[in-house]
């Protein structure tokens, strides 16, 4: 079985929901889908819930019936039937009453996180009644009935496999399953979301439980590009991907896909393909534990860096040096992207300046500090294992007329990382396209 997941915008329109029942009907096998909100559905929702933290009914009650006379013309769009019309207008509407009673009680994150899981519940249950008006055989699991994180807010996978296969043999015979990505219900079963990777951290997890042949997160995209497409000119979408690389192009700025979302899919041997809804029979991209050999894949970039170096003339030698360093960071929960070091100083890299001031005051103590805020992390991924003799030198040939802060290398054998100026950011990209994959 194959599981499928589509993000807002390929459901984002009654037409679109249209174009998803064919593909995922397309093959005639059993399919398992998971969908996220109708696009727009889940910023009026956290809108609301804005609305109810600062006490204004009126507010949220507006905003509340936009959207219920917007998702009673997709009704109109979606159904031909007034028999299916009639049960999923009584649906909207309950869950626009359900809604409207948050304006009348207390309001906590407790029942924000409850807001904003209907818009993964009314798309789904939109989609799987259109199928059933199509005579097409599909059921919608409630992902509220198996999805769990455990008291460290991380995914519970074993409650998820035992829970999700026993809710399947139930539901034997179907042709489409359906559950809601994104939301999901805590070790105290509250309900709660799964934040980082959202749906596509949801399909990854049931194709983990379930085994799966392959997963799909279908997009409006065809896949990774080998660089910025907003930026640089003549892209390519990349056909293979290690999960490594996969993994470090998401976590240096390729937004079609969060880094940790397929670590499950990872440890299961399981490949996941990324494809594009609005053009279905695109190659996309394809990430498995398989590594394309001898060769650089792309390019991504990560704005608001900061760089941050302590010089100590006490460092040299001093065993417990860097970790105190570490441990500054440690307390203020911020991450370090990139470390350099010498015999007298350490230069790191963090995107987070919330906790900056005080970070900076910390590590004076230890020795002299300096700041550069507006820098850019370009990351060349590919197999670039130290093996591979030439490989660095086309990289740095690529960037030998940009002014380099600091550069990574060896801590992967997928990634070389460069921390430059934002201002130099779209040269470097197109120097490094140029150079790598225009030839």
């Amino acid at each position: 079985m194959k599981v499928m997941k589509f993000g807002g915008t390929s459901v984002g329109t009654p037409s679109r929901m249209m174009e998803v029942t064919k593909l995922v009907t397309k093959s005639g096998e059993p399919v398992f889908v998971v969908l996220s909100a109708m696009s727009g559905t889940t910023n009026s929702l956290v809108e609301i819930s804005d609305y109810l933290y600062k006490k204004n009914p009126d507010g949220a009650n507006e905003v509340i019936n936009q959207m219920e006379r917007k998702y009673m013309k997709h009704v109109e769009e979606l159904y031909s039937s007034e028999e299916m019309k009639a049960q999923t207008r009584e649906f909207i509407q309950s869950e626009m009453n359900y809604l409207r009673s948050f304006t009348k009680e207390l309001f906590t994150s407790f029942e924000e996180k409850n807001i904003i899981a209907q818009g993964e519940m009314m798309s789904t249950n939109m989609v799987v009644n259109y199928m059933k008006e199509q005579g097409i055989k599909a059921t919608l699991l409630n992902a509220l009935d198996f999805m769990r994180t455990d008291k460290n807010s991380e995914p519970d996978p074993t409650y998820i496999k035992e829970k999700l296969n026993a809710i399947m043999e139930q539901n034997e015979g179907m042709q489409v399953y359906i559950t809601q990505g994104f939301i999901c219900r805590n070790a105290y079963g509250e309900i709660d979301n799964l934040q980082r990777g959202g749906s596509d951290y949801t399909a990854s997890l049931i194709g983990a439980a379930l085994n799966a042949e392959e997963i799909q997160i279908w997009t409006d995209i065809d896949g990774m590009h080998n660089n910025d497409p907003r930026v640089v000119e003549e892209t390519e979408p990349v056909h293979q991907l290690h999960f490594e690389e996969a993994a470090e192009l998401a976590y240096f700025g390729a937004k079609i896909l969060h880094p940790t979302c397929v670590q499950p899919a990872k440890y299961a041997g399981i490949p996941v393909r990324l494809l594009n809804t609005m053009q279905p029979d695109a190659e996309g991209t394809t990430i498995s534990n398989q590594t394309e050999y001898g060769k650089i894949k792309a390019v991504a970039a990560k704005d608001n860096i900061i760089a941050i170096k302590i010089k100590s003339s006490r460092m040299l030698l001093a065993t417990g040096f860097l970790r105190k360093v570490f441990e500054i960071f440690e307390s203020y929960q911020t991450p370090i992207d990139m470390v350099c070091t010498s015999e007298v100083g350490v230069s790191m890299s963090i995107d987070n300046s919330s906790h900056l001031g005080e970070i900076v005051d910390e590590l004076k103590k230890y020795g002299t500090v300096t700041v550069d805020t507006g820098m850019c992390i370009i990351c060349v991924v590919g197999d670039l294992d130290w093996s591979n003799i030439g490989f660095e030198t086309m990289v740095m040939d690529a960037m030998k007329n940009i002014p380099v802060r600091m550069i990574s290398y060896g801590g992967s054998n997928y990634n070389i990382s460069f921390l430059i100026k934002e201002e130099d950011k779209k040269r470097a990209l197109q120097s490094l396209s140029d150079n790598l994959f225009n030839k």
